[in-house]
């Protein structure tokens, strides 16, 4: 998210651009089914089955960068919602007046092959394989309608902060537990061919269970790989706690509490797995 109030020329007042899918090239084409054909491979027996599903559902498996009026299209008819292109990072009201009103917004450029494995900006392969697919299961997609709510709220109180996090630990980087066992279904992992292995199997992060306060206390990574996973019980609690949280007093309470490091454990914490941050102490943090 960017701080200017005013759109870039050739963007509309709500940010929005068209996609003009019709301008990618065949390289770059290609690199999304490069992508993709890595992503879909690995990811069955990792991520969450509505995941797969919202594949299926949304045809984003057909070869090729998706065409945002046909993938809107179909999502309209599965749950409400659509993808709308944007120049790049958008102001945080602008973000949530999107979502408040069930509409994705998703950057139109793609990665080029020296990025393959990582990039600073999120590029239309994290925005659209990433988040789209859980958009057409009705939980998850109320959810996101919810937190779009609550962050216009979140900005009038001066508490983006903390409902950042919140994002951060579900949206982005969450894992899921099922009965056979943990399961990614944040955006910010299913999209990452390396994170995708490293949340579940590698023996660094910590991996705790959802918290709302907790969480919202959590600094994280901005760099690298997390060090800690927050692992929710199901998508219908994760939308319970929110719609059902007065998060006015919630702020008001958290304003005196020191953060957390993105390497603590508390002694509330459920501990699904205590790790050893082997990783994260070889490397330089930055943190927020």
């Amino acid at each position: 998210m960017v701080e200017e109030l005013e759109p870039p020329a050739g963007a509309a007042a709500d940010w929005t651009i068209s996609q003009a899918w019709g301008r990618y090239s065949a390289a770059e084409h290609a690199m999304w089914d490069t992508l993709f054909a890595r992503q879909s491979a690995m990811l069955p027996d990792r991520v969450v089955p509505e995941f797969m599903a919202g594949l299926d559902i949304l045809r984003i498996n057909r070869p090729g960068i998706p065409n945002f009026e046909e993938l809107s299209d179909r999502l309209m008819r599965a749950t409400g919602w659509q993808v709308v292109a944007v120049p790049g990072l958008v102001p945080d009201r602008v973000f949530f007046e999107h979502l408040a009103n069930r509409r994705f917004v998703a950057g139109r450029f793609i990665r080029t092959p020296d990025q393959i494995d990582y990039l600073q900006e999120p590029d239309i392969f994290h925005d659209v394989f990433g988040h789209v697919p859980l958009l057409a299961n009705p939980v998850f997609a109320d959810y996101m309608q919810a937190y779009g709510q609550g962050g216009l709220r979140a900005a009038d109180l001066g508490a983006i902060e903390r409902l950042a996090r919140l994002y951060w630990y579900t949206v982005e980087f969450g894992l899921i537990r099922r009965p056979e066992g943990l399961r990614l279904y944040g955006a910010g992992i299913v999209s990452s061919y390396g994170e995708s292995v490293f949340a579940l199997d590698d023996p660094s992060p910590h991996r705790l269970g959802f918290d709302l306060r907790r969480l919202m206390r959590t600094r994280y990574r901005i760099d690298d790989y997390q060090q800690s996973y927050f692992v929710i019980d199901s998508f219908e609690d994760l939308l319970r706690q929110t719609v059902e949280t007065d998060f006015a007093p919630l702020y008001a309470q958290l304003a005196g509490q020191p953060d957390f490091a993105t390497d603590a454990i508390a002694d509330t914490d459920i501990i699904y797995t205590q790790g050893t941050q082997a990783y994260a102490r070889a490397r330089a943090p930055e943190v927020i």
